[in-house]
């Protein structure tokens, strides 16, 4: 009998797989240097792999400064706010009486030399009914059958002048307490500390309260009333325009010397 004799079979390639395998070696170069060649598998893996990198930095750099751009615009938008706000405060009415209102205690009104404070009250209501105590720099006001409690009881935003200050009791239902201020070359932004304020830079006085005014207050009054609308459109006071005027008078005088460095404040 013939013994089975076994085969060994050995792969070749092809010389079409030897030729694309040649080929994958062969490295092209462009007219700029750089590769030119066919993509192939690796290479086209290796570009894939690559754009996966690229992406997810990019994604990485976004969530990154994401934050970033949410403040800016946080940003803008308070500034945007802002502005809005000072056109409107630049554009609102003066205060009715150049006061204001302290809802559910009292209305009140002033002029350079006092102010007036109106507290509503129960109808026939009398003097002896009532608490007040006018301090310095402090106001009590209530009724004596709701003591301890006062309709009013705080401090002052400016002080007062005690002995020509005074109260009474109009029609049996209005409290009116006149303080006469110590200071009367200046207005107030509210009657008590903590009370919601005014915004003095929109008061405008009548003239015809400056006409009653003696002719040396009266000038105090306008020279405030006029730097007040000189800072408000950006312009020098009064006072800033005297200085830059003796300043241009001495540069006249003396034209030898050289001011271009000079600082002048």
């Amino acid at each position: 009998t013939k013994k089975p004799v076994s085969k060994t079979t050995t792969k070749t390639e092809s010389p079409a797989m030897k030729k694309k395998k040649e080929d994958d070696d062969i490295i092209e170069l462009g007219e700029d240097g750089f590769d030119a060649s066919p993509p192939t598998e690796e290479k086209v893996a290796a570009k894939s792999k690559s754009a996966v990198e690229d992406e997810k930095k990019s994604e990485e750099k976004v969530m990154k400064d994401e934050p970033k751009k949410v403040e800016q615009m946080s940003k803008a938008a308070d500034d945007n706010k802002e502005d809005e706000d000072n056109d409107k405060e630049k554009n609102s009415p003066p205060p009715l009486g150049n006061g204001g209102t302290v809802d559910g205690k009292y209305v009140w009104t002033q002029t350079l030399q006092e102010v007036t404070v109106n507290i509503p009250l129960p109808d026939n209501t009398r003097g002896r009914d009532l608490n007040v105590v006018i301090g310095k720099t402090n106001l009590k006001a209530g009724l004596k059958a709701a003591a301890p409690d006062f309709i009013v009881n705080a401090p002052l935003t400016k002080p007062i002048i005690m002995d020509d200050s005074f109260w009474t009791v109009e029609d049996n239902k209005v409290l009116v307490i006149i303080l006469q201020k110590v200071n009367q070359m200046e207005w107030w932004d509210s009657v008590c500390v903590g009370d919601p304020t005014i915004d003095v830079k929109t008061i405008q006085p009548e003239s015809s309260k400056l006409d009653d005014l003696d002719g040396e207050t009266r000038q105090s009054v306008e020279k405030m009333m006029f730097d007040q609308r000189q800072k408000a459109m950006g312009m020098p006071t009064s006072e800033e325009q005297q200085k830059f005027d003796a300043i241009e008078k001495f540069k006249k005088a003396h034209p030898e010397m050289d001011f271009s460095q000079a600082k002048i404040s």
